[in-house]
């Protein structure tokens, strides 16, 4: 369910961060970008930047490894129920939200 993988991702940045730490803002903005849906282990290249016209933004391609946790059907989660209602109950399992509604739901 969990995979360490190789994503990559066009990163936009203003004007205002270049400099020496250019890189350093390419990778805290990509971090806070993903931060609720995966966790990155490291950054394989920034590429060459574009120039958007009329803005001044440049746009980076980003190449990065993580690690994402994918479910798949039948796999039995550990979840943590966060709302019941009338209609079923919703739960988070990490980044995933789920919901089970009351048909699925056997009584004893």
């Amino acid at each position: 369910m969990f995979f360490h993988i190789v994503l990559e991702r066009n990163m936009q940045l203003h004007p205002r961060h270049f400099g020496r730490d250019l890189r350093d803002k390419l990778v805290t903005k990509l971090m806070k970008a993903w931060r609720a849906l995966a966790a990155i282990t490291g950054i394989e290249s920034v590429g060459k930047g574009l120039i958007r016209d009329g803005t001044g933004f440049v746009t980076f391609p980003v190449k990065y490894q993580c690690v994402v946790f994918r479910p798949f059907k039948g796999v039995i989660l550990e979840a943590v129920v966060t709302m019941v209602n009338k209609m079923g109950f919703l739960a988070e399992a990490g980044p995933v939200q789920i919901f089970v509604s009351n048909h699925y739901i056997e009584l004893i």
